[in-house]
């Protein structure tokens, strides 16, 4: 990845420029809609074969491009921070399975992977790779790892790594990951076109 420089700017940053207070309440606004986001996007699926198709990953990558390593890394922690308290904003989670109990479960190490991915993303946007489909495709790739492989490693734990995990956790969700990507590899490189420019 490209040397990563304090003066590149991720898209939040690149319109309604502030500083001091006004800064502070639109961070605060941002991660607010951006748990908001996650947790309407975890609860949509789209009919999809082999399995439906989670909007909750999508959501993920593209707050991690969009708010950069830090800001994105506290929305992701928000996120997981209310989910842990009982809140129903996982993909399965519900009124009766809820909270840690949830989060202990078979997803547990794909939430661990949601957190390493938005970092990840975060990091790629402020080197510049959301500028270029090709560049974000490649990270959203590379992210989309990073989400997998604890998430198949915990499954492995919790039911043993004789048991067929790969076939549980990762072969279903390819074809519906290829798409989610393609279209989140195309958005944000579309924005920028859109806003023009914002690097200092």
């Amino acid at each position: 990845m490209a040397l990563v420089s304090s003066n590149n700017k991720v898209l939040v940053e690149a319109y309604a420029p502030a500083e001091g207070t006004v800064r502070l309440i639109k961070q605060a606004a941002l991660v607010v809609a951006g748990i908001a986001l996650l947790a309407v996007m975890a609860k949509i699926k789209i009919p999809m074969w082999p399995v439906a198709i989670s909007m909750g990953t999508f959501a993920v990558l593209t707050i991690g491009a969009a708010y950069g390593p830090r800001l994105g890394l506290v929305t992701i922690m928000g996120y997981m921070i209310l989910g842990a308290l009982g809140m129903d904003l996982f993909q399965n989670s519900s009124a009766e399975v809820n909270g840690l109990t949830y989060m202990m479960g078979g997803t547990g190490g794909y939430l661990v992977g949601y957190v390493l991915a938005v970092v990840l993303m975060g990091y790629a946007a402020r080197a510049g790779w959301d500028r270029s489909v090709g560049k974000m495709a490649l990270a959203m790739l590379a992210a989309n790892a990073v989400m997998y492989i604890p998430g198949v490693l915990w499954l492995g734990q919790l039911y043993g790594f004789d048991q067929p995990i790969l076939q549980w956790g990762l072969y279903p969700f390819l074809i519906g990951d290829a798409l989610k990507l393609a279209l989140a590899a195309l958005l944000l490189p579309a924005l920028w076109k859109l806003i023009g420019s914002a690097r200092t």
